[in-house]
């Protein structure tokens, strides 16, 4: 655990300098100039530590070429993190989902049929598995009923 608050802390202070490095000439550091500033004993480090600010939208690079790092953002806070809904968008997403099998079940029209699909898709995508599960196991069934009629 202690590890994460000291990857943080380094990537933080390997953040800074390259912004203050490039406002200083114009031009990214070498993972060498990042590694002297920083004491960090190998360039395998520094890269970890880019690759992880790249990952997280922090750093990136213009091209292949060296020197070509570049600041999305200094803040921590400024960059979106993937979350998925929270459990009142995931209330309102299901009882949708339902409200339109009932809305189905009256019309009984194709693009209803199509509308479900998408949305029953979309409850797995949003990782909401237990709904997606619940829902295409009503759906299964409204199509083997109607595969016997």
């Amino acid at each position: 655990m202690t590890d994460k608050v000291r990857s943080s802390k380094r990537q933080r202070e390997l953040l800074n300098f390259v912004d203050t490095f490039i406002q200083g000439h114009g031009y990214g550091p070498s993972y060498r100039e990042i590694m002297r500033a920083l004491g960090y004993k190998s360039v395998s480090t520094v890269a970890v530590h880019i690759d992880g600010l790249m990952a997280k939208g922090y750093l990136q690079k213009r091209d292949r070429s060296a020197r070509s790092l570049e600041v999305v953002t200094t803040h921590f806070d400024d960059v979106p993190t993937k979350k998925g809904p929270s459990p009142a968008q995931e209330k309102w997403l299901i009882n949708a989902v339902n409200d339109k099998f009932n809305s189905f079940e009256n019309t009984r029209s194709p693009e209803a049929l199509d509308e479900l699909y998408v949305l029953v898709g979309a409850l797995k995508v949003l990782g909401l598995n237990g709904a997606h599960v619940s829902m295409k196991a009503r759906l299964v069934d409204y199509l083997k009923t109607q595969s016997k009629t």
